[in-house]
Order: structure tokens, then sequence, then C-alpha cells
């Protein structure tokens, strides 16, 4: 009895170390960090917007979270940033689907909600970052993406 606790022991371990292992090997191979850098230093330097927060995520659902809010002058913007090889099947505006678009949705009005000064315009904007082996990062930045309904408005 003493052997087969102990074998389910080592094998739980071996099992526990591998997940660990295949999972920090695919975080440290995921573009997103350096995606997102580059997408603010487009959006701070090219476009002249201020960065608000980086990887904001909804204290009462950590899932939901917003990788970029920005000042366009009095235009708060949300935006999502998304990084492909040059290669990928869907681009990265179209990976933005009604799924990512509802829990977004989610972020920002909660987002909207915690802050006491709310802005009277804002925006959603897609930043997607393409990589390839051969020529440097070109980021393409898509301004003004529906995802509220028309009309909507945060209660105060």
């Amino acid at each position: 009895m003493r052997n087969i606790a102990a074998t389910a022991r080592r094998r739980a371990a071996r099992g526990y170390r591998m997940f660990t292992w295949f999972k920090e090997m695919f975080r440290a191979r995921g573009p997103g960090p350096e995606g997102e850098r580059r997408a603010a230093e487009h959006l701070a330097g090219r476009e002249g917007y201020a960065i608000v927060a980086r990887n904001w995520r909804n204290p009462r659902d950590p899932r939901e979270e917003i990788d970029l809010v920005c000042r366009d002058g009095d235009v708060l913007v949300f935006v999502e940033v998304k990084s492909r090889a040059s290669t990928a099947l869907v681009p990265g505006f179209f990976a933005v689907n009604r799924r990512k678009k509802k829990v977004l949705r989610r972020a920002i009005h909660a987002y909207l909600t915690r802050l006491r000064d709310r802005p009277r315009t804002f925006r959603f904007d897609v930043v997607e970052v393409v990589t390839s082996a051969k020529a440097p990062p070109q980021v393409l930045h898509f301004q003004n993406v529906p995802l509220f309904p028309k009309g909507y408005h945060v209660l105060r």
C-alpha cells in the first residue's frame, strides 16, 4: 500500500513539474510584451498619445484586461494590441472577435465606472504589430473600432 502511495506522489510531482515547464516555455516565447511595448512606443511617439495605464485588470475579475489606456487630447482611448507573425493566417484586427469584444466591453465599463472624473468621449482602437524575420516590425493602427452600441454612456 505504501508503495502505491509513493508512486502516486512521484507521478503527481512529475506532472506538476511538466505543467510548470510547459507554462514557462509558452510564456517566454509569446510576443505579447514585446508587441505591447512597440505599440506603446508607436502611439506615444508617432501619434502623440499619452499612456495612462498598461495591462489594466479589473479588480473584480482579473480575466478582463485592457492592454493600453491612452489619452488623445480630450479623448480616452482603450487599445487592444495584437502581435502576429507576417505568415499568420488570421490578421490581428480580425482576432478581436465577438467573444473578445464582449470581454473588452466589460473591462472598459469597469474602468470607466472606477474613474472619478469620467471623460466626455472615449473610443476603442486596435493596434496590430506584424513581425517578420526579414523586415523590421510593422505597426498597424485601426482607430475607432465599433465596440459599444450607439448612444452608450456610463451611468453617473
